[in-house]
């Protein structure tokens, strides 16, 4: 099938991105074809992000959006800022904060609503849109240049034979092709290695963010209220902090991100988030309500230093497949949409100009003028500090170095590197503490595969793994032995374990793909880079309401 535009991914890049292109085609008067691929069962079965979203995006994207009805339906009305201890919190001053981190004039909003919304007003405008179609390989014309994907390959069993019911993938051709997969996507760590485009840039950070939504009782819901919070429990074991956002109905969103960059192999991020649950400034929100959604994603944390090049030859990176998450605000849809338009508007010019298939410079051009690059640039520092310097000083400096962004335009640091990969900070579990987790009272807190039921996970189960192993022998022969194999700690969804005979011994690593929601952790963090996360079935994965 051959298209204007083929984009991979319905998200808020993709989706901004189909209707920037449309709109720009309507204004000129000119016929367009625009196709978004997703490979979740719907738009939005695997949307997941806080989200307390900005809507500088889409405001200009769609400015009477609010009359269209879009999700966005509490505006935030109060701030809080703590560094929580064992037993007790200490409330940030909010004029001590630099105004970019005022979320006054955002919206609480599950994100996932927001893109069945968006996809909605996409196809008014005569986007076709398949969910359910995982874009599994790139296809490529004579010259290198990306010519289109691969999508929608059904049928074929774990043993690699073909089912009753097995269908071949549809290729779709585009003059050009944007990448918005999200973070670590499959197809675009391929283009990333085969055009060199992380070439002089930082490598990527990550963090894993995890999240559950709750029914509170009235008396403990505050609608747009938004609270952020550091320190306990993680301390000084590793990066990262909690949200709660007070939505409609009752909704409390609340969430935990670890920072990938942690040293000590026992940390448990999963655990770290149910432990959270149990402080005294949070247990009392949660008491008398219900869970009634988990799920689990990485983030992307680099930032501006870690952005790679955008444009490739046929096509380019949007949204977090690059990378252009506000860490410090917690922040990244209005990025994501932004650079789907800036994208779109290449790409329509490149078009009406009778090009295709080359590399859309000027989207980088356009990047580097745009609200993105001074939103990234003025936070720069934030992350490596951090690293550098734990969550005091970090913490400290950082905000500092806000300031003097905010009112000078400079940094005393310039612009900091991260340093190493998050899969090379790991300890030898030898040099490292054990950490003892508390037990889950199954109230407030829960174990992990309860948790994951709360995703509507699902996979085909007759279908070859998606969580390929370079080597097999890797997990018990180094990483067993060296680190304790982390995999069966930093995976929030149980995916990865060692099991032993009933002796104790024969040590053998087990892998449950059909427990996976996606979020590429293991990918990003298996210390060998053994571990090569590819996309399954269409369709298959977590199936979010309301994330």
């Amino acid at each position: 099938m051959e298209y204007d535009v083929v984009i991979v991914g319905a998200g808020p890049a993709g989706l901004a991105a189909s209707i920037r292109l449309k709109q720009l085609a309507e204004a000129a008067g000119a016929e367009l074809s625009v196709c978004v691929l997703e490979k979740g069962s719907e738009v939005g079965a695997h949307i997941l992000s806080g989200a307390v979203v900005d809507p500088i995006a889409l405001d200009e994207l769609i400015p009477d959006w609010k009359e269209k009805g879009a999700p966005l339906n509490v505006p935030v009305n109060e701030d809080r800022f703590y560094m929580l201890g064992p037993a007790g919190a200490f409330r940030l001053p909010n004029w001590g904060m630099p105004r970019l981190m005022n979320n006054h004039g955002n919206y609480a909003v599950s994100l996932g609503n927001v893109c069945r919304w968006l996809a909605e007003q996409a196809e008014a405008m005569g986007v076709e849109i398949y969910p359910g179609f995982a874009c599994s390989d790139l296809v490529y014309r004579e010259d290198g240049s990306v010519k289109g994907v691969v999508a929608g390959v059904f049928g074929i069993a774990r043993d690699g034979s073909h089912k009753a019911d097995y269908q071949p993938g549809m290729e779709l051709h585009g003059k050009y092709v944007f990448i918005g997969e999200g973070v670590r996507g499959s197809l675009a760590k391929v283009l990333i290695d085969k055009f060199g485009l992380s070439q002089g840039r930082e490598p990527q950070k990550f963090g894993i963010g995890m999240k559950e939504l709750w029914e509170v009782r009235p008396e403990n819901h505050k609608a747009g209220q938004v609270t952020h919070t550091m320190g306990w429990p993680l301390g000084s074991n590793a990066g990262g902090g909690s949200f709660m956002y007070h939505l409609e109905d009752n909704l409390v969103s609340i969430g935990f991100v670890v920072h990938l960059n942690y040293e000590n192999p026992y940390l448990y991020p999963f655990a770290e988030f149910q432990r959270f649950k149990h402080h005294p400034m949070i247990q009392p929100v949660l008491e008398g309500g219900r869970r009634i959604a988990y799920g689990a994603r990485a983030i992307t944390e680099g930032g501006f230093q870690s952005v790679p090049k955008l444009a490739f030859p046929g096509g380019a990176l949007i949204g977090c497949s690059a990378g252009f998450v506000n860490v410090p605000r917690i922040k990244g849809s209005h990025n994501a949409m932004k650079t789907g338009m800036l994208a779109a508007e290449s790409a329509f010019e490149a078009i009406q100009a009778g090009r295709e298939g080359d590399e859309l410079a000027d989207y980088e051009e356009r990047y580097r003028g745009s609200w993105v690059y001074k939103d990234l640039k003025a936070v720069r520092n934030v992350k490596p500090l951090w690293s550098k310097l734990g969550l005091v000083g970090g913490l400290a400096l950082g905000g500092l170095d806000m300031w003097m962004n905010e009112l000078f335009g400079f940094s005393l640091f310039g612009t900091m590197k991260h340093g190493k990969p998050d899969y090379a900070t790991l300890k030898p579990a030898r040099y490292a503490r054990k950490i003892e987790y508390p037990k889950p009272d199954g109230v407030i807190s829960f174990d992990r595969l309860t948790d994951l039921s709360f995703s509507n996970t699902n996979h085909e189960e007759d279908q070859p793994s998606h969580l390929t192993l370079k080597d097999p022998d890797i997990p018990i022969a180094k990483n067993l032995p060296e680190y304790d194999e982390p995999a069966q700690r930093y995976c929030p969804a149980g995916v990865y374990e060692v099991v032993y005979d009933d002796d104790g011994g024969n040590p053998r690593f087990q892998v449950n793909a059909q427990n996976c929601v996606h979020c590429k952790t293991c990918d990003i963090k298996d210390p060998a880079q053994n571990i090569n996360w590819v996309t399954p079935e269409g369709g298959g994965g977590p199936n979010y309401p309301n994330m």
